[in-house]
């Protein structure tokens, strides 16, 4: 087409999808041509390809550019998508858009832009889409929610005075009006099945479900991960919070758009991370009492009685009860903390989603993320060495990964402190500082920030992407690795368009 030259932009996405497989897209649809026809799954895909590449997430944003900007308007072959529709398809295709990270690497491995040498691990706080004032404590959940009680009782009052409001109405009371409503009914419900048949595909109504994360299943603690740590009650009760968390991103459902169901949802939350707490101080406890140390001699009874509080304590979201308030360079931010692992080509071969403050924890597992990404793009290797800043020292995390055969340069100490930090000076960390202190440990290490920052100002500076349009750990998940897929769409474009600029 004669409308965009040929080192546009739009002819790489366009060239991209083609070579990527669609099916959990087009499978969402019927191919009997019943119901109302949909867009293009390809085209969508497109769609939100290029806009997220440009920086523009919002789908009223989009649908407006699908009028104004020729480029979209190429990508939809001069259709007009509302923003509605735009809406609906991120929000129902949420797990297959996440999964074209791997296709998109996979195109970039085949261009050869994809190689497994030095790796990078960071991590950056992106705003969610919740303010910080949406924070509540327990008991402004529970105000909030008898409130809403009262406001539903007040409603019946006033609408059905001293009745129930489950009696029969005056018509249901004979047996003629009994068959005049079934005849009515019966009218009405097939009119119904026939909007149905139409809306079979739709998404599903927000349900309120019960249980923990709305799954119904009850929070069991595995005790191999709790009492075998000899590190206190404090390590007990982290530990018994970070299985807690995983039980929660495996279980992650869409964030109900009722202010109701949110309150009740919150209020669940609340309850579930003081059993969490009540349970752990029980678990300890037991330990202490019969318990003995790895090298096999009794634990000591003596240890701080802790009574666990009336009520939960600390502050959850309203707005969006997955994300947490969050420490960065500037101050405090309502947010998710985003992972990412970056190859020396600049491209991002794991992007993941943490929902707490520090980086530590993080390093084995965005590793085995980009190891599995790897994998499916057909990438084959090991990586050469994985860089990491300090935040992400963990001893055990980096002695498994040094077992496999992948060495690891993360510096026991912060760049902002002076001098040792108490008890670390010896075994591991005195060991970590000789290797950085080494010529190839200096070579190697001050790769790092070269590697991953530009990735976070290209997206936050360059595309004005610093917060997420979604909420919910699973949906905001979905959108970063579409936001960092669309980055590495950018880096294969520079590649292609190379040789055509020399």
């Amino acid at each position: 087409m004669e409308w965009l030259p040929e080192d546009h932009l739009v002819w790489t996405v366009l060239g991209a999808v083609e070579e990527m497989n669609l099916d959990a897209f087009y499978g969402a649809y019927r191919a009997n041509g019943q119901g109302r026809a949909a867009y293009d799954p390809a085209m969508m895909v497109a769609l939100l390809l290029y806009a997220y590449a440009m920086g523009n997430c919002s789908s009223r944003g989009i649908e407006r550019a699908c009028v104004e900007d020729v480029a979209y308007r190429v990508i939809a072959a001069n259709l007009k998508p509302d923003h509605s529709t735009i809406a609906e398809f991120r929000q129902r295709h949420e797990t297959a858009l996440a999964d074209l990270f791997s296709d998109v690497l996979a195109v970039c491995a085949r261009a050869g832009l994809v190689r497994v040498g030095v790796v990078a691990i960071d991590g950056t706080k992106m705003s969610a889409n919740a303010s910080q004032e949406r924070n509540h404590g327990y008991q402004r959940i529970v105000r909030e929610i008898l409130a809403e009680a009262a406001r539903v009782d007040a409603e019946e009052d006033e609408l059905y005075g001293d009745a129930r409001g489950d009696e029969l109405p005056e018509q249901l009371r004979t047996a003629e009006g009994r068959k005049a409503a079934l005849r009515e009914a019966k009218r009405a419900l097939e009119a119904e099945r026939a909007r149905q048949q139409l809306q079979q595909d739709a998404d599903a109504d927000e349900v309120v479900a019960a249980g923990f994360e709305g799954s119904g299943i009850p929070l069991t603690l595995d005790p191999a991960e709790i009492v075998t740590r000899n590190s206190g009650q404090r390590g007990w009760l982290q530990a018994a919070r970070r299985q807690a968390d995983a039980h929660r991103k495996e279980q992650a459902r869409p964030v109900p758009g009722s202010r109701v169901a949110r309150l009740l949802e919150v209020e669940r939350r609340f309850s579930q991370n003081l059993q969490v707490e009540v349970e752990t101080n029980d678990a300890y406890r037991a330990y202490k009492a019969v318990g003995v140390r790895k090298d096999g001699r009794r634990q000591g009874r003596k240890f701080p009685v802790w009574v666990p509080p009336e009520e939960p304590t600390g502050e959850i979201n309203l707005t969006d009860p997955d994300s947490r308030n969050m420490l960065e360079t500037r101050g405090f931010l309502q947010g998710y903390n985003a992972q990412a692992a970056v190859n020396e080509q600049h491209m991002v071969i794991a992007a993941e989603i943490c929902v707490v403050n520090p980086d530590a924890g993080n390093l084995e597992p965005v590793l085995q993320a980009a190891e599995t990404e790897l994998a499916n793009a057909g990438v084959t290797g090991t990586p050469e060495v994985v860089l990491a800043d300090a935040g992400y020292w963990h001893t055990e995390q980096m002695q498994r990964m040094a077992g496999r055969g992948i060495p690891v340069l993360v510096p026991p100490d912060a760049h902002k402190r002076h001098g040792v930090r108490p008890g670390r000076h010896a075994g591991m960390y005195a060991f970590m500082r000789r290797a950085l202190n080494s010529e190839r440990g200096k070579d190697l290490y001050k790769r790092r920030q070269a590697m991953v920052e530009p990735v976070f100002a290209n997206t936050k500076f360059n595309r004005k992407i610093y917060r997420f349009h979604r909420r919910g750990r699973s949906a905001v998940r979905s959108e970063w690795r579409l936001i960092t897929a669309t980055h590495n769409l950018l880096r294969l474009h520079q590649h292609r368009i190379a040789p055509l600029a020399a």
